[in-house]
């Protein structure tokens, strides 16, 4: 593409001026390293990653090819309509077009990202920009109503040959593919992390990576899981190298981003154009093939004069014949040096169902000899049978080191689930042994159960109490809420057996029962209990209400018969004397 736009500025002055003032645009209000089009799209240049896009494992892609189309140079508005005809606007500011169901995507996905994770600062223009250049906007919004494309959009398989070596992780449930993955769906997650980054986004209750509401959820998520504030440029393109480890695949991106931030507008799914370059095909191929390597270019030696000692090469060996040249190994990066990782102090991990553990996880990465390396990526994964998460909702989080070393994870939030789990600590682009914390999630409870009102509870033999008990738990003075609780009708304050006569509840079918089980606080720590009943036998009779965690409370009951002796009639008042 170079090339071509070099013959271009050739054919005339003229030309060459409004070409050389093209790129100076582009250079000052785009991002490096891009040429363009003759319809005055720009197209990425190949370049290499730079120091800061290490290759990293786990990376949502894999690195697998994208579109390198970027942007017109002239601004998207105003927002053009589409053609009555329907046909794509291939050109132009038509590119600021983004199709109804994906866009509806990028939007929803940036409002729960807004919820879950607000120091995130997620725009949807970010999405949108990685959505056009992993798959055009799910190849113009060929997708159905509920946002699954229309067909499979999957990238090569990474078998090595010119991409990443990733043998199959999904046993082709996601890509088809058995012996190696592939990037499949809008936003071109592999199957190895789809299978942590997946998300419902359309509430289908599926996980699905070919679903344009799921892939754009699961972007936000993974774009946001590092703890980045995506309003800061240099937080922003670490995430997007994430993404994709090339610097021209951030530069694409950004691109991207900044032209949908000048305007974008909805326009019918499958109206949308779509790219035509992509970055393992020079821009014009829909595959790659490995180079063939060039012939030595280097000329035999002139023979030397009889009688004359052959000069010394430079760089040889001083024998007259050239020393084999070693290309210089690359420097070792911090990662390189990690032997093993340690704990760092981290406390024992234990929380209420529902509330947020109160240590951190610590992790140093340490060299062989035992010492500290900073600026190490380590990641954090949740694993097991539960339900906690790392603040903002998400099961894996990467941390670097500081310069002591050391890694310390998000807060873990407990979920429902109680029990044992695992949080395991690897360090990012290394094979070491990974380091396991075990974490427990206890059930909810209460210290205290207090009535919330204070009538005295009486009945008459054979009727019903007028008024349901309704009590308020606190744990450590705080609302207990979800708080498991039993109520049982005992014999009295001695003898906790289960009464078989006085007071009683109703089950469902309406059958005698004295012990309520499977009951809970509400988010206010408070439970109302059902109506009770009253048999034939009177006297005074204790309830008694136990919570998780050991708070109990006694109500007093009263059967009794009703007063039927009439009331004293008033006395006359006596007339008030002058």
């Amino acid at each position: 593409m170079a090339a071509q736009f070099g013959r271009r500025m050739a054919k005339g002055a003229a030309t060459a001026a409004v070409a050389a003032l093209a790129v100076a645009a582009l250079s000052a209000s785009q991002a490096p390293g891009v040429t363009v089009d003759g319809h005055g799209r720009q197209t990425a240049s190949d370049a290499t990653p730079s120091p800061d896009a290490t290759a990293e494992a786990g990376s949502a892609t894999g690195d697998s090819p994208y579109y390198t189309d970027l942007p017109p140079l002239n601004s998207p508005n105003p927002s053009p309509s589409p053609s009555a005809s329907g046909t794509p606007v291939v050109q132009g500011s038509g590119e600021a077009g983004i199709p109804a169901t994906v866009l509806d995507a990028y939007k929803k996905a940036e409002t729960a990202m807004r919820e879950a994770k607000p120091g995130c600062n997620l725009p949807w223009q970010l999405l949108a920009a990685i959505g056009k250049v992993e798959s055009g906007q799910a190849r113009g919004g060929r997708v159905s109503a509920d946002g699954t494309t229309l067909s499979p959009i999957l990238g090569p398989q990474l078998d090595g040959n010119g991409f990443a070596l990733i043998k199959d992780t999904d046993g082709g449930k996601y890509d088809g593919n058995s012996s190696y993955d592939q990037a499949v769906g809008p936003m071109q997650f592999i199957p190895s992390t789809w299978a942590w980054a997946g998300r419902d986004g359309n509430g289908d209750g599926k996980k699905d990576p070919n679903n344009v509401y799921d892939a754009a959820l699961a972007a936000a998520h993974y774009l946001c899981r590092g703890d980045w504030d995506l309003s800061d440029q240099t937080d922003l393109n670490s995430a997007i190298l994430s993404y994709n480890h090339s610097q021209d695949y951030l530069n694409t991106v950004l691109s991207w981003l900044e032209y949908y931030r000048k305007g974008t507008h909805s326009i019918p799914d499958g109206t949308g154009t779509v790219p035509s370059n992509r970055s393992d095909s020079g821009g014009h191929k829909t595959t790659s093939k490995p180079s063939k390597p060039k012939p030595p270019t280097t000329k035999p030696a002139k023979p030397s004069k009889p009688g004359t000692s052959p000069s010394p090469t430079p760089g040889g060996n001083g024998g007259g014949s050239p020393s084999p040249s070693t290309p210089p190994s690359p420097p070792a990066t911090p990662t390189d040096t990690v032997d093993h990782l340690a704990d760092a102090g981290t406390a024992q991990l234990t929380a209420m169902a529902g509330d947020e553990f109160t240590k951190k996880i610590s992790t140093k990465a340490v060299t062989k000899a035992g010492k500290a390396v900073a600026k190490v990526r380590v990641r954090f994964t949740i694993v097991g049978d539960t339900d906690a998460t790392f603040a903002g909702g998400e099961s894996v989080a990467m941390v670097a080191t500081n310069s002591s070393g050391v890694a310390v994870a998000p807060a873990l939030r407990a979920g429902e689930k109680t029990g044992d789990f695992t949080v395991r600590a690897t360090v990012v682009g290394r094979t070491v042994a990974g380091l396991d914390y075990k974490a427990t999630v206890t059930e909810r409870v209460a210290d205290t159960l207090t009535r919330t009102g204070d009538t005295p509870l009486t009945c008459t033999p054979g009727g019903e109490f007028a008024d349901q008990v309704a009590v308020k738990a606190t744990y450590k003075s705080a609302v207990a809420d979800k708080v498991a609780v039993t109520a049982t009708l005992i014999k009295s304050k001695d003898d906790a057996t289960e009464n078989d006569k006085g007071p009683y509840f109703k089950d469902a079918d309406g059958k005698t029962v004295r012990t309520l089980t499977g009951l809970a606080t509400d988010a206010d720590g408070k439970l109302q209990l059902p109506k009770m009943y009253a048999d034939d036998t009177t006297g005074t009779f204790v309830l008694r209400i136990t919570t998780a965690g050991g708070a109990t409370l006694d109500v007093q009951l009263t059967v009794a018969a009703a007063d039927t002796s009439a009331s004293p009639s008033p006395s006359p008042s006596a007339s008030a004397s002058s």
